[in-house]
């Protein structure tokens, strides 16, 4: 995480803390909620239910008695009134109408307490249902203040949230400030300055020969007469195993291990004349030269010879890297035969003359010493480069002063007849 979404992480974290803290409260009044509310009235439902039903049974006993009052009056005013049917009247008028007036009094009782147990019961679940109107009440009223709590906590902390997400084009301070110290133009590597000339400028090159890069001399010698670089391409794409003087230069560059990419010092194996021309590299064979310039131009190179510090444009094909040691035969023989003759031919020509093994075509011939052989004058070829060619390259029979000896075939393989 980057310093800018570090101070937007630490929002999203105020955030969630303001978020959290608003639940806890909310949890915790909802919990008082339960305690006063929900679990009192548990309590005092059953509570009530006992009440209730010893008062309905007492409300039963006295409408019971009350009823049954009533109901006895009235049968003894029945039991009167057949009494006095037929007899004297004026004897039992008296009696009636006392009978009438506790009956009277009587229905007046029923009624009262008929209403009083119906108001009583209206206001007993009244006061239950205030109880409950009552605690959400109060509920309620804790509930606004948290929300108000809850308002001026987040109406304090939003505007400064807002703040700081507002501009999403705007980086902080000091982020700008290590983005500028980062996009300056960073100090000059000690390795260049070591290879500058003007107390450390950049390495400036003249421009790379316009003319095409010489022909190494391992070239030259294995093709004496000059080819255009159009029977070369053909001759390159008819037989592979053609050695023209465009694949050669390629070949030869990645045949000596050169790698432009990664190796800065190269030793020569080829010497090079620059003639009139200033922008060129003159070097001997076995030459140190350090590459200016890792990138190889149309198959020129552009370094420093470390023996004189002259600088300049040299072929690519007349040396190898120099940290390469010397292909031995043993390496060479899972090599190319076109990367052979580029880097071992100069080693071969050092070598001491080459004693041939005595013949073997026959088991009778005794055998002779072999003198070494040594090119005859006429056959020496001039130099190339400061380079001189094999005798058997100058264009002549390289079998000329070969002796074949007769041979005796005593072939036993025909039928018997």
């Amino acid at each position: 995480m980057s310093y800018t979404t570090m101070i937007l992480g630490v929002v999203l974290m105020e955030i969630a803390e303001s978020h959290r803290k608003v639940h806890n409260e909310l949890e915790e009044n909802f919990k008082r909620f339960h305690r006063e509310v929900i679990v009192e009235l548990e309590k005092k439902t059953e509570m009530d239910v006992k009440y209730m039903n010893a008062t309905f049974k007492r409300y039963q006993s006295e409408h019971k008695l009350k009823q049954d009052s009533l109901e006895r009056s009235q049968t003894d005013l029945k039991k009167l009134r057949r009494k006095s049917h037929g007899k004297h009247s004026s004897k039992y008028e008296i009696k009636e109408n006392e009978f009438m007036e506790t009956i009277s009094s009587r229905q007046m009782d029923m009624q009262k307490f008929i209403a009083d147990g119906c108001r009583e019961a209206l206001l007993e679940e009244k006061r239950r249902f205030c109880f409950l109107a009552d605690k959400h009440c109060m509920f309620s009223y804790q509930m606004s203040n948290f929300h108000e709590k809850a308002k001026e906590m987040l109406a304090v902390k939003i505007p400064s949230w807002q703040e700081k997400c507002s501009d999403i084009t705007k980086v902080p301070d000091t982020v700008a400030t290590m983005i500028d110290e980062l996009s300056s133009t960073p100090e000059q590597s000690p390795q260049v300055e070591r290879y500058s000339r003007n107390n450390g400028e950049p390495v400036v090159p003249p421009p790379a020969p316009p003319l095409k890069h010489p022909i190494s001399p391992l070239v030259t010698m294995f093709n004496p007469e000059p080819r255009s670089p159009l029977t070369s391409s053909s001759d390159h794409n008819s037989d592979q195993g053609s050695l023209g003087d465009g694949s050669l230069s390629r070949s030869t560059s990645q045949s000596s291990g050169l790698n432009m990419g990664r190796r800065t010092r190269v030793r020569t194996i080829f010497p090079h004349t620059a003639g009139n021309n200033d922008t060129l590299l003159s070097f001997d064979d076995g030459d140190i030269i350090t590459l200016l310039i890792q990138e190889e131009k149309d198959g020129w190179l552009y370094g420093e010879l470390e023996k004189t510090r002259q600088r300049g444009w040299f072929p690519s094909s007349y040396c190898r890297p120099h940290s390469e040691s010397v292909i031995s035969n043993s390496s060479s023989l899972g090599t190319p035969v076109r990367s052979l003759s580029v880097v071992s031919l100069p080693e071969r020509e050092e070598e001491e003359p080459v004693l041939l093994p005595p013949p073997d075509y026959s088991d009778d011939i005794p055998s002779r010493p072999v003198i070494p052989s040594t090119p005859s004058p006429q056959n020496t070829v001039s130099l190339v480069n400061g380079t001189a060619k094999a005798p058997f390259l100058g264009g002549g029979n390289p079998f000329a002063t070969v002796k074949l000896r007769p041979t005796v075939t005593n072939d036993r393989s025909a039928p018997v007849i």
